[in-house]
């Protein structure tokens, strides 16, 4: 788990980690290709598929595999900036909408393109064996008088 207050600077302004686990990536932490380092750890083994979903430990929201396994496609348009995007976490849908983001690297990615920060321009109608996508539901419990 990660102590926010460790990334707190002088200011007083959050800056974030570059992986949901925190500084750096190890292959015990992601499936990704680790034939090459991240900072100064050490060169690992590279699986060469992806991993079963968990694997690996889940995030604080308990969703897996969000650095390695597949590059994961995001429902948003293409935008170059961030410029006048919603805050709310709607989907963005005003922008190139002959591609979208992807998010997350894969198991064939060296670690740099693991990282929280990393999105590639993809046309939609791309396939690969490196791509998959996430379906996420979101439940709110019905309070019942």
């Amino acid at each position: 788990m990660i102590d926010p207050s460790q990334y707190r600077q002088l200011d007083g302004i959050y800056i974030y980690p570059p992986f949901n686990f925190g500084d750096t990536i190890t292959q015990t932490l992601a499936n990704y290709n680790s034939t090459r380092n991240y900072q100064q750890e050490n060169i690992g083994i590279h699986r060469q598929q992806t991993t079963e979903v968990g694997y690996f430990s889940a995030n604080n929201f308990g969703l897996y595999d969000l650095h390695g396994n597949i590059w994961e496609w995001c429902a948003d348009d293409w935008h170059e900036t961030y410029h006048n995007a919603p805050k709310d976490g709607s989907i963005w849908i005003d922008g190139y909408d002959q591609y979208s983001p992807m998010r997350g690297g894969s198991w064939a990615a060296f670690p740099f393109y693991c990282r929280c920060a990393t999105r590639n321009k993809v046309q939609r109608s791309s396939r690969s064996r490196y791509n998959g996508f996430r379906v996420v539901y979101n439940y709110k419990k019905k309070v019942i008088n």
